[in-house]
């Protein structure tokens, strides 16, 4: 499991690690909110697509289905209808040509007046004709010379006489007409040979009776025989016996047409005739419930897509906003620990030196006095005067080093603190006291805020001093002459807060963050220490409070000192 982690953290890109990961420099945002950006789109955006893409397959493959059902039903009918249609024509025919009537239809006008019998009836006939046994016609009416024209070797004549019924495909010949032939054959009983009654009919009525059976629900229906040939018109293919390149399987398939037009084509034969019906319908793709469905749905997922980029893009900027405060955040605790760790370690290094040389001042001091003592006891010599000063000028300078050690042990937290329930005002006013004759001398003018109201707080005075001292010390330092320097004093969420600001000319932003650390000083050689203000920020944390800088160059500096009513560390350290 550790590392399968350890790989998902080397995978992982840098902006999607924690502020940690990334150091103090941070993450690039820009490249987080790309990131974040394009894993929230894609996970809003991929179901939205797989749906849709289902919903248009499904919804496609269930119109086709039905269009299929209902094309091959349309189908049917007409079938039907057409099978219908020819049988009526075959049966008028067989009826005609009843096996007793060969002798009867050959002599005289008979069959003429058979022929008008059924014109009035049936206008499409266009003539009649009766072959004998040798395929010759003995009788014949109509339009053209057909007496005594030989069949005998004709195809048809043959299958006639074999199956009793022929059905020719629409045709020409010598008539220069499109037409088709219904032959029936029966047997003549008195001599006992087939003989044929063969009908005439003109192709029109085929093209009639198809446009009376086609309906809306079809885009073309048409007749053509297994060679091609169409017998009927076509509104694709065009006109009656034209050969076409078209594939006659039976049933369903989806074909092209020259138009490139998606068609659903079903063919289906006509019993004992040479045709095939053919149906062409403009596919699903081609209708308007299709097509408003399939512009329903873009719309819909147009929509939804637009509406997860804008939801997705203002959670990203808002979420990568939060982030960035957050790392901001982070880092500078981050900082902050740093900063307080590395002032903890300087002060305890320099406890440890204060300690350290306190013990050898101590000597030096003991073993001056005791020189002096001497001097004072002897009598007057050459060079004493210049002994004696030298002696004061060592003893000046051991205490300006016991000073400066009883600063660093304070610093380090070696001194006691002293808890009592004091005023924040008193001891303000005690140590500007102090301070009145540097006021006056650098030509200060003071304000003093001081909230009448504000309430007592348990906390050491003398370290408070210390630390209004050092405080007001530095604004002197930074103001020179003729200045202002304002003390405000309020209550806040509970503590006491005490704002000292001055006019001088602020602190530069790459000093700003060393101000706090030990003998860090920008005060002439000798004039500072550099501990004042690390002193005060270690007295201020050690009385449980807080200090903090606002500086403007130009306009001057503000510190803020927060100071608790209770001080909660030394009560902890009480019990």
């Amino acid at each position: 499991m550790k590392s399968k982690e350890s790989l998902f953290e080397k995978l992982l890109p840098a902006s999607l690690k924690n502020s940690i990961s990334n150091g103090l420099t941070g993450r690039n945002y820009q490249l987080l909110r790309l990131m974040l950006c394009s894993i929230m789109l894609l996970i809003s955006m991929v179901p939205v697509l797989v749906v849709a893409s289902l919903g248009y397959h499904n919804y496609g493959h269930l119109v086709n289905k039905t269009e299929r059902q209902q094309t091959e039903w349309q189908l049917d009918g007409k079938i039907k209808s057409i099978e219908h249609m020819i049988e009526s024509l075959t049966s008028i025919v067989q009826f005609t040509a009843r096996n007793d009537r060969y002798a009867e239809l050959i002599v005289g006008d008979n069959l003429r007046d058979l022929y008008e019998r059924l014109n009035r009836q049936y206008v499409y006939f266009a003539d009649l004709g009766v072959i004998d046994q040798d395929g010759i016609q003995r009788a014949y009416y109509g339009p053209y010379a057909l007496m005594g024209a030989n069949y005998s070797r004709e195809t048809w004549f043959k299958e006639v006489i074999e199956q009793n019924l022929y059905i020719s495909r629409v045709y020409t010949g010598y008539r220069h007409v499109p037409h088709f032939a219904i032959a029936v054959s029966n047997i003549n009983p008195l001599t006992q040979q087939p003989w044929v009654l063969r009908a005439t009919i003109d192709a029109t009525t085929l093209q009639r009776f198809i446009n009376t059976i086609k309906t809306n629900a079809s885009d073309d229906l048409f007749l053509i025989d297994e060679d091609g040939v169409l017998q009927t018109e076509s509104s694709y293919y065009g006109r009656p016996l034209t050969k076409i390149d078209i594939h006659l399987v039976p049933g369903f398939q989806e074909i092209v047409s020259r138009d490139q037009e998606q068609l659903s084509q079903i063919t289906s034969d006509i019993k004992r005739t040479p045709w095939t019906l053919v149906l062409l319908k403009k596919s699903y793709v081609h209708q308007s419930d299709w097509k408003n469905f399939r512009n329903t749905l873009f719309l819909i997922v147009v929509t939804c897509l637009l509406l997860s980029m804008v939801i997705v893009c203002t959670l990203v900027m808002a979420l990568t906003e939060v982030i960035r405060r957050a790392d901001t955040m982070q880092i500078g605790m981050l900082k902050e620990a740093e900063h307080t760790d590395k002032l903890a370690s300087i002060g305890r290094l320099a406890a440890g030196v204060g300690h350290e040389i306190n013990n050898p001042l101590a000597i030096i001091g003991q073993k001056t006095g005791l020189i002096e003592d001497f001097l004072i006891l002897s009598e007057d010599f050459k060079h004493k005067q210049v002994i004696s000063d030298s002696l004061r000028v060592i003893n000046q300078s051991v205490d300006r080093c016991k000073a400066i050690t009883h600063r660093l042990l304070g610093f380090a937290r070696r001194t006691d603190v002293v808890i009592e329930l004091l005023q924040v005002n008193d001891v303000i006013k005690e140590v500007l006291l102090f301070l009145d004759n540097a006021l006056l001398y650098s030509r200060i003018k003071l304000e003093l805020h001081l909230d009448d109201l504000l309430p007592q707080v348990t906390s050491d005075r003398m370290q408070l001093q210390q630390v209004f001292l050092n405080v007001l010390n530095n604004a002197i330092d930074a103001i020179g002459k003729d200045g202002l320097i304002s003390i405000r004093t309020h209550t806040i969420a509970g503590d006491i807060r005490v704002v000292i600001e001055d006019n001088g000319p602020g602190i530069p932003d790459d000093i700003l963050p060393h101000i706090f650390e030990p003998f860090y000083t920008t005060k002439e050689t000798g004039k500072g220490t550099g501990l004042g203000l690390s002193i005060t920020y270690g007295l201020i944390k050690k009385l449980g409070g807080d200090i903090t800088v606002r500086t403007h160059l130009g306009q001057g500096t503000a510190f803020t000192i927060t100071i608790p009513l209770r001080n909660e560390s030394h009560d902890r350290e009480d019990k």
